[in-house]
Order: C-alpha cells, then structure tokens, then sequence
C-alpha cells in the first residue's frame, strides 16, 4: 500500500512510521552533504590560491627572463667601460703632446673609440651627462668639492670618469668634482663675525 492510499484508508500511523525510519537516513544525507560541500568549497579555495600563485609566477618569471635579455650582458659591459677610458687618455694624451691631432694614430685610436662607443649603444649604454649639470648621487660620484666663479653651486665641475648606464640601471656612476659656489661667498661664511 502507498502512502497515500494509506491516508485514505486511514493509515496516518504507518506513514508516520515510514518518515521516522527515512528521519536518520535523511539527516545522515544531509550531514555527508553538508560535509562534501564544505569540503569542495574548502578544494575550490586551495585551487584558486594555486592558481594565483601560479599567475604571480608566471609574472614573475616573465620579468626575470626579460630583465636577463635586456641586462644579460652587463658584466661585459662593465668589462669593456675600461677600455673606452684607456683609449680616451690614449687620445687626450696625444693631443696634448706635440703630435697632435693630425697623426695617423690619433686618427685610428680615436676611430676604433667612436666603433666601441657605437657598438655599446646598440646594446642600450649610455654616458651619463655631467659637466655644467646639477649633481646628483644617484649617477654621480662626487670625489671633490671646488669653489668655482663660473659654475654654480652644487654643479658639476669637471668630469675625471665617465659614468655609464644600461637602459635604465647603472653600470658605473660618473666620478666628479662639484662646484661648491664663488670662492668669495665660502669665505665670508667661514669667517667669525
């Protein structure tokens, strides 16, 4: 007999009976559910972190290999800079001797300096402006002060090394004297009143 045929019938008794016997079962579903459902909520969040871990490594590792492309080379670089220095006094000191700038050497010293420099520019190295800029210790390195009527203050001077960057990063800050201002104005500050 079902159980509505039961109620027709007058049966209350035995569908009464058959919920309480369903009552344990259904509450012990409900439980496994409530249970597996906190448990794949529980999955969903461990694999959304991983997942967004995994974005963040991926980022990360995409920066890093385009940070190797781009300064990969940096140690030759760095390398090569005194070179360029040597070639540059090898010019200077020869313009200033009695050769001149019109010798054969000169000419190819000074050639072979202008193919270096060249080809460290089209790897992203760039001299560092100094003379007659304002100093900064992010790119220069100040190794004197001097008092100057032509420079102002806090200005640099002269320039006893050329500095280098690469792209944005530093390869060698500029060595440099920095004008303390007119001779004149530091004295008068020096002295007592």
């Amino acid at each position: 007999m079902s159980t509505i045929e039961g109620l027709e019938n007058g049966g209350a008794g035995e569908a009464a009976s058959n919920t309480a016997e369903a009552d344990p079962l259904l509450v012990e579903a409900q439980k496994a559910l409530s249970s597996k459902t906190d448990e794949c909520n529980a999955l969903n969040d461990k694999y959304l972190r991983q997942a967004a871990e995994f974005e963040n490594y991926k980022r990360l590792a995409q920066r890093d290999q385009r940070d190797q492309i781009k300064f990969g080379n940096e140690q030759l670089l760095r390398e090569l800079l005194p070179v360029i220095d040597n070639l540059e006094r090898a010019i200077k000191a020869a313009r200033d001797s009695d050769q001149g700038t019109g010798s054969a050497l000169v000419q190819g010293v000074d050639l072979t300096l202008k193919q270096l420099s060249g080809s460290l520019a089209k790897f992203g190295v760039q001299a560092i402006e100094t003379i007659g800029h304002v100093f900064d210790p992010t790119t220069h390195q100040a190794v004197a002060h001097v008092p100057s009527d032509n420079v102002p203050s806090n200005h640099v001077v002269e320039e006893f090394q050329k500095g280098y960057r690469l792209h944005e990063r530093m390869l060698r800050a500029a060595m440099v004297s920095v004008s303390s201002g007119p001779a004149t104005a530091n004295e008068h500050e020096a002295a007592p009143n």
